[in-house]
């Protein structure tokens, strides 16, 4: 299972602003310097997470960015459902292109198919907050205060 490089900022988006003491906001350029990411792609990045009511955006001169939840109720499962657009693990799981002869009574799609939800189950225990218990060493690798 490979997520994309998206779904993977966005958690550490996610993160980074979990971290936050309550009410302070974080900043796309900090985020960007943090972890070596294009402001620009955070951006996007930023915009979809605030329209999953994820993140809310604070304009103007002293704006940025924070969670629109508390971190313990961001489901990880939630989130990697969301950003991901497909779960096609093989061409068998994509009914449009599916041109191989023994799909019908293939049992390694079903295997698999059983596998991608056991993954997905255990996201779905986890919340940001689950993610976040170690701050002291997070802060410390992301050289933040």
């Amino acid at each position: 299972m490979n997520l994309k490089k998206y779904t993977d900022y966005a958690l550490r988006v996610l993160i980074f602003t979990g971290m936050k003491h309550e009410g302070e906001l974080a900043s796309i350029k900090e985020i960007s310097e943090t972890f070596s990411i294009s402001q620009h792609h955070l951006g996007k990045i930023v915009f979809e997470l605030n329209k999953l009511d994820l993140l809310e955006t604070v304009r103007g001169r002293n704006g940025g960015i924070r969670l629109a939840k508390r971190p313990e109720e961001i489901n990880v499962g939630m989130v990697v459902r969301q950003l991901e657009n497909d779960f096609v693990l093989l061409e068998c799981f994509d009914h449009k292109n599916n041109y191989c002869v023994i799909s019908p009574a293939c049992k390694l799609k079903h295997a698999l198919n059983e596998a991608l939800q056991a993954f997905l189950h255990v996201l779905d225990q986890y919340t940001i907050n689950d993610l976040i218990t170690n701050e002291d060493d997070l802060r410390q690798l992301m050289g933040i205060d």
